[in-house]
């Protein structure tokens, strides 16, 4: 993979910690980022091919509060 490749999915990692990706075709459930172009999905199912970009790598997405929960807070 370039440098460039994923470069929008820096979710505030160290250099040390572990990403663990999923492919395509996999079972998911939660919320991915493409690790190619950082497309975002909320899924249930298996894990599709990424529509903006054909990526077919996924890894989990940073977490936040569903909208009605963030606009009671």
């Amino acid at each position: 993979m370039s440098e460039e490749a994923g470069a929008g999915t820096d979710l505030g990692r160290g250099e040390d910690e572990f990403v663990a990706f999923l492919a395509a075709g996999e079972p998911a459930v939660g919320e991915f980022r493409c690790s190619e172009c950082g497309y975002g999905v909320s899924i249930s199912r298996a894990l599709p091919i990424c529509p903006m970009c054909g990526g077919a790598t996924w890894e989990h997405g940073p977490w936040s509060p569903p909208a009605r929960v963030r606009a009671v807070s």
